[in-house]
């Protein structure tokens, strides 16, 4: 069930409408330490959808907010989960979210 809700959850993170999309990064930030190790069935697919257009977003209120999610993420869930989508996305990214996602990798 966990797959289905954030499933529909994931287009919501990179929604047009700029609103719904901070909204949805400002949800997921809540849930995250609620949830905890418990996203990583999850966290592969979640990861690239709330870093993908977020991180370089020239909107500040989004920025903010997947920039709150990343520290979120590497507060309450264990390194060995995020490593492999944070080196994927920072090989891959470009601009300030490529330079985001090298820092929290090192």
């Amino acid at each position: 069930i966990l797959f289905q809700i954030f499933d529909a959850f994931k287009s919501r993170l990179h929604d047009s409408n700029s609103k719904v999309n901070q909204v949805a990064l400002e949800t997921m930030h809540k849930m995250i330490p609620l949830l905890k190790d418990n996203l990583s069935p999850v966290i592969n697919m979640l990861i690239p959808a709330m870093v993908d257009n977020n991180l370089n977003s020239k909107n500040p209120g989004i920025y903010a907010a997947a920039t709150n999610v990343i520290q979120a993420l590497c507060q309450h869930l264990d390194s060995y989960l995020l490593l492999q989508p944070f080196c994927t996305k920072a090989q891959f990214l470009n601009g300030k979210a490529k330079q985001d996602m090298t820092e929290k990798l090192a």
